[in-house]
Parts: structure tokens; C-alpha cells; sequence
């Protein structure tokens, strides 16, 4: 049985189109007339693939690829074996994604999973729910009273839309995710299996006595052209909003808590835990399974390291890392200590005789 493919095949394109597509210089003008049918990494491509390269960990692989072309800083041309043709461009990854886009758009933005093109017969409606033009909604999706949807947008199946939210235009809403009290603007893409603006994690605590739950009555707000990964839960506030700020990218399986606030243009990886209440600025860059404290404040550009734990605000710029997480100099010194001192120890027989 032959292997499906789920994207629409790339058409054929000589090396000068590829050149000026991604404003590259082919170095061997005579090759400018050589097809290329596709994408692929330095070990799978073939003769009519283009591919990249600009880490020296892969020049095992650049010696023995098979690609026709190759994109490559000038740093690295000399790499390149004299069968493949050189694209010679200064940052070789963007040059890539430049044609993969040009190439593959219809994986960067889900459609109907069923072709549809309009409201499916079996999704449920609300009468007072107002569509705009060219709303497409898949089979089972259930739309509550007084929602708003904005033309171009995907509401994918089995999605529910609770009563009175708001979602503007070219949006997309992954299959099976739910969405109550919020406003979503333009061009947002919800993966799958998304839970937003359900109540928050709030209670007083009254031990053997029980636990009494705190209403939740703030809003969600997602501002444009955020992307929401998959199973990703992004509470709605308690008093006030949980806003998610534009151009910001949210992996999958991510947490937010009630009342967080994030910035414009900040990456969140895989997996991380934002506790409720804290703000996060802009262009912050946090990597998968962060656990962050309520209450805090992470300032503009900060970046944290992956599987960090952070208890303490962390100022504009910051490079903080570890459990728990403090200026990554800090914590790479305070590793180093303790390894010397584990290797000093074993070195010292009556220091083992002492243990």
C-alpha cells in the first residue's frame, strides 16, 4: 500500500527560481536550470531535494548526503560536497522555512478536517450566535447563545463555543476544544484539545473543615495572532483578566493559572506551569516543564531554562536557570563547585573512610 501524504506536493522548481525566491546566490550559474522537487534533512534527501546546513554537529551527515542542493552560510560552503549545488545565503534555516512556506502553506494553518466548506449539517447553532461570512464549522461542533465568529475562521468538530464569547477573523479552533468566557481576536490558531476560560484554581483553605471555592468571574482575552498548542488550559480570571499578549507562540500541554498576564511576542515550550496572578513581560522566552510562582514578575526579554523551578521575580534580560532558578552564571558556578567537591572527595581515601 502506498504511504499517504497529508499536504499538497510542491511544484517543480529550478535552482535560479529557488535562489531568488529565498535571496540566495546559486554559486555555480550553470546549474541554474537543475529541478528541484521537494524538502529534506541532510540524511533523507535525494537528488531532487533541497536541503540545508549551518551546525558543524551535522557534517558527517553534509559529507554523505545525496541532496541536489543545499542552502549554506559562506561559513560553511566549503563543507559542501562538489555533487550538490550551493545556495549561498547567510542564514540558511530562514532561506529554508522562506521556500517551506512558500511551498507547504496549507500546513501552516489547519482547515476542515472534512473538506467542508461551510456549517455542517449536525453542528448545533444557537439562533442568537452571530456568524460572519465564510465561517466554516465542522460536524458535532456546538456554538452557545450570543457567540460572534469572524469570517475565515475554522471551528473544528466536536469544538464547543460557550455562550457570548467572542472570536475574530482567520481564526482556527482545533477539534474537541472548549472555550467559555473569553475574547479571542484575529488570526489565532487553537490546536486541539484546547481548554480555555474555564474557572481558575481558587479556594480558602479551611483544612479538616473542608475547602470553600472562590467565584471566578474575570474573562480570558487573547489578543492577535497567538497560537495555542495542543491540550494546552488557559484559565479565566478571578477579578480580573487572564490576557495573553500578541504574537505570543504557547506549545502544547501548558498550564496558565487565573489572573496571569502574558506579553506580546514571549515563547512558552512544552509543558510548563504558570501559577495564578503573575505577570510575564514582553519577548520572553520560557523553556519546556517551567514551573513558575504566583505572584511574580518576569521582566522584558528574560529567558528561563528548561525544567527550571522559579520562586523569585526575575529582572528585564535576565538568563535564569535551575531548581530553583537564579542567574544562569550562578547556577553553572555553584554546579561546577559541586562537582569539583564530589570528585575531591572521592580523590581523598580518608574522607571515604570518614562517610
Amino acid at each position: 500500500m502506498a504511504q499517504p501524504t497529508f499536504f499538497t506536493k510542491p511544484p517543480a522548481l529550478a535552482l535560479a527560481d529557488i535562489a531568488a525566491l529565498t535571496k540566495a546566490q546559486l554559486v555555480d550559474p550553470i546549474r541554474g536550470g537543475q529541478i528541484i522537487t521537494g524538502l529534506a534533512s541532510l540524511d533523507e534527501a535525494g537528488p531532487m531535494h533541497l536541503t540545508f546546513f549551518d551546525n558543524l554537529k551535522y557534517a558527517d551527515q553534509i559529507k554523505a548526503t545525496k541532496a541536489g542542493a543545499c542552502l549554506v552560510s559562506p561559513r560553511f560552503e566549503a563543507q559542501v560536497p562538489a555533487h550538490v549545488a550551493v545556495l549561498r545565503v547567510n542564514h540558511p534555516f530562514r532561506a529554508f522555512v522562506r521556500i517551506a512556506r512558500e511551498w507547504h502553506g496549507d500546513a501552516l494553518r489547519p482547515q476542515s478536517w472534512v473538506g467542508n466548506d461551510g456549517i455542517a449539517p449536525s453542528a448545533i447553532i444557537d439562533p442568537s450566535a452571530r456568524l460572519e461570512d465564510g465561517v466554516i464549522v465542522d460536524p458535532l461542533a456546538v456554538i452557545g447563545p450570543d457567540a460572534e465568529i469572524g469570517s475565515g475562521t475554522v471551528v473544528g468538530a466536536g469544538a464547543v463555543i460557550g455562550p457570548g464569547v467572542r472570536i475574530g477573523r482567520d481564526c482556527n479552533v482545533g477539534a474537541r476544544t472548549a472555550i467559555q468566557c473569553a475574547l479571542i481576536g484575529n488570526n489565532v490558531l487553537i490546536h486541539p484539545g484546547c481548554s480555555i476560560g474555564q474557572d481558575g484554581y481558587g479556594f480558602i483553605f479551611f483544612g479538616p473543615e473542608g475547602h470553600l471555592k472562590v467565584p471566578q468571574t474575570g474573562r480570558v482575552v487573547i489578543q492577535n495572532d497567538v497560537e495555542v498548542g495542543a491540550g494546552t488550559t488557559i484559565d479565566r480570571g478571578s477579578l480580573r483578566d487572564t490576557v495573553i499578549g500578541e504574537g505570543t507562540k504557547i506549545d502544547n500541554q501548558v498550564q496558565i493559572g487565573h489572573n496571569v498576564t502574558i506579553g506580546r511576542h514571549c515563547l512558552l515550550a512544552a509543558q510548563i506551569g504558570l501559577a495564578g496572578s503573575l505577570t510575564i513581560g514582553d519577548n520572553v522566552a520560557l523553556g519546556a516543564k517551567v514551573g513558575i510562582n504566583n505572584h511574580l514578575k518576569i521582566g522584558d526579554g528574560a529567558q528561563v531554562t528548561a525544567m527550571s523551578g522559579v520562586k523569585d521575580d526575575i529582572p528585564p534580560g535576565g538568563r535564569w536557570g535551575g531548581f530553583f532558578a537564579k542567574p544562569t552564571r550562578q547556577w553553572f558556578k555553584e554546579i561546577l563547585a559541586v562537582e569539583r567537591l564530589a570528585r575531591d572527595s572521592k580523590a581523598d581515601p580518608k574522607q571515604e573512610e570518614r562517610e
